[in-house]
């Protein structure tokens, strides 16, 4: 029988060939499947276009233990998988807790652990268009900076020696639906996805439906605004890479110092984007606005030396010339 084809395989082919770096060829990965529309689209899409690129795939499914019908689904998520002679692995939460953040930090916890069981380098989820452009709404609600909402990359380091893709960022959810339909590939619904009480679902059945009325295709074009914050966001980090270095004390001042004055006489937006900078690069957790804002009037030439304790167990100290970090596990 013929492999299945269509625009949607042509789409996904040319775009990976674009980026050959996402998922190269004869790669070993570790599909994320829950049974929804979107992780089965990526199985199916995948799977067909398996022979063009040379890729060794496994499937990886976690039963949260949250629903009551939870381990009936992922035991017929099993008899298919292997039914399509496609090599899966079902995982139970051990201790489930109701909580949205929980469940993912299990989640990706546990793929990274069956990855590197595995040996397979990338972890490859089905989030879309869609997905992506509920975060990137959700997140300007929140007031977020602009690295918040290009959130949702292609790709993302999980760990050191392990990445995260998501190639469906091609596609919104009706066309993932559309994908599913037309291989004929089953589905196993979630009730949760429903529940009003998750800020998402709200979102994606209240806000985003309006939108898509009033600007049909606005899911897509929300999501490519995000890829394009991200494309601005890694050239800004570049120039801020570049600032930065002229800022960087000279011996014998602590390493990785900041010349204080220097830092405090340039504009209050470039102080504020440069001393995130400078923290994100050694390991501190980004700062609220108000925290930072508070942070650099501490730090006015006309206020003496000080500390201030940071997330993570850092702390910022300074004084007349300096600023600088330190941490109990670090020298």
């Amino acid at each position: 029988m013929a492999q299945p084809w269509s625009r949607h395989h042509l789409r996904l082919h040319r775009w990976l060939l674009q980026r050959p770096e996402l998922l190269p060829n004869g790669a070993s990965l570790l599909l994320a499947v829950s049974g929804g529309q979107d992780s089965m689209a990526l199985v199916g899409l995948l799977r067909d276009l398996q022979r063009l690129h040379q890729w060794r795939l496994q499937l990886w499914h976690g039963d949260h233990r949250l629903r009551a019908d939870s381990s009936r689904q992922a035991s017929e998520l099993r008899q298919w998988a292997q039914h399509q002679g496609l090599v899966v692995q079902i995982e139970s939460w051990g201790e489930p807790q109701p909580s949205e953040a929980a469940a993912r930090a299990w989640r990706y916890s546990a793929l990274e652990a069956a990855a590197r069981h595995c040996g397979a380098r990338y972890v490859v989820t089905g989030h879309t268009a869609s997905d992506r452009a509920e975060t990137l709404l959700l997140q300007l609600a929140r007031g977020s900076h602009r690295r918040g909402l290009a959130s949702l990359q292609p790709q993302r380091a999980l760990a050191a020696d392990l990445s995260l893709v998501r190639p469906l960022l091609l596609f919104s959810r009706l066309e993932t639906e559309e994908i599913r339909e037309q291989l004929g590939l089953p589905l196993w619904l979630d009730a949760s996805n429903s529940e009003p009480c998750y800020s998402r679902n709200r979102l994606r059945q209240e806000v985003l439906p309006v939108l898509e009325q009033l600007h049909p295709g606005a899911s897509r074009r929300i999501s490519g605004v995000a890829e394009r914050l991200a494309q601005e966001q890694q050239s800004h980090d570049e120039l801020l890479a570049l600032a930065l270095a002229g800022l960087l004390a000279e011996q014998p001042a602590p390493e990785q110092a900041l010349r204080r004055r220097d830092l405090i006489a340039l504009n209050a937006a470039n102080q504020r984007q440069l001393l995130q900078h400078w923290l994100g690069l050694q390991g501190v957790s980004s700062l609220p606005a108000e925290q930072l804002q508070a942070l650099l009037r501490r730090l006015e030439p006309s206020r003496g030396p000080g500390s201030h304790a940071l997330a993570g167990g850092f702390a910022l100290h300074w004084d007349r010339q300096h600023l600088w970090l330190s941490h109990p596990n670090r020298p």
